[in-house]
């Protein structure tokens, strides 16, 4: 059976790839509804109709009143950060694939910032990192410079499509986890010191130490909520456990004395165990 396109559709791909292509570029007004009506011969219900289509896409920002009208509106970091939440949140996607994900490029993020971080870029590490320090026993304050010196890693190495990825990762790793339990003055300290190692290695533009270190940390604190939150069924990538395999003596400057016991316990088993509670 054939099917025919709608009008309102046909109009609203036509507008759609303009947009894309740059021909309409950020904050260009369209024609006035009566006259797109006039120029392409369809109903006003039908423009209309094209016009709520590309708005929903994000791709229009309809403004209401004298000077309003449909303008442009480019896709961005947060309209990729926005639709990644909703399809994480529409497909209900397990948290072991968001942990999956987010182990598959925060190092790429971490090996990236090395390469091209900024002066700009390192201040905006060092102030998330002093506001995690500061924070102290308020959990909730803690968390949020976390989640926004993790981001920073992430905008210092300047990938569009990678920042928005953690940006929306990390909301939602965090809003489903329930992670405050095991937040002790330990896991704070060594969370802290992490940072403090990852961000060396970007301030001195070594990328593979930085990506050896962010591998570590993340898979840490997979490790962790697998066994402090009964709903989270965290389960580690081989190929992170993997990389996570570092130089002698670097593992176990990041351990409790009771992780390295646990390691040492653990050894010759298929199962990596002892990694660092590491957030």
């Amino acid at each position: 059976m054939l099917s025919v396109p709608k009008a309102s559709d046909v109009l609203a791909a036509e507008v759609r790839e303009r947009i894309l292509s740059g021909e309409f570029s950020e904050g260009t007004a369209l024609p006035p509804e009566r006259q797109l009506v006039e120029q392409t011969g369809l109903s006003r219900a039908t423009v209309r109709e094209a016009l709520r289509i590309l708005e929903v896409e994000q791709l229009l920002e309809i403004r209401p009143g004298r000077g309003g009208g449909a303008f442009v509106h480019r896709p961005n970091r947060e309209s990729l950060a926005s639709t990644v939440q909703l399809v994480i949140r529409g497909q209900q996607i397990r948290l072991d694939a968001l942990h999956e994900t987010r182990e598959a490029i925060e190092p790429t993020c971490a090996a990236l910032a090395a390469e091209r971080r900024t002066d700009l870029d390192l201040a905006a590490l060092d102030a998330a990192h002093a506001e995690l320090v500061e924070a102290g026993d308020d959990i909730p304050r803690f968390l949020r410079a976390n989640i926004r010196w993790h981001n920073a890693v992430a905008r210092a190495g300047d990938n569009e499509l990678l920042i928005g990825f953690m940006s929306a990762l990390s909301q939602a790793i965090y809003a489903a986890t329930d992670i405050a339990p095991f937040m002790d003055d330990e896991v704070r300290r060594v969370t802290a010191r992490a940072h403090e190692r990852i961000a060396e290695a970007i301030r001195d533009r070594d990328g593979a130490a930085a990506m050896r270190r962010m591998t570590r940390h993340i898979c840490g604190f997979s490790h962790a909520v697998s066994r402090v939150d009964p709903r989270a069924q965290v389960a580690l990538s081989e190929n992170a456990a993997a990389q996570s395999r570092t130089p002698s003596g670097e593992r176990a400057e990041m351990q409790s004395p009771e992780q390295s016991a646990a390691q040492q316990t653990q050894q010759g088993t298929e199962q990596r165990r002892g990694q660092p509670t590491e957030v």
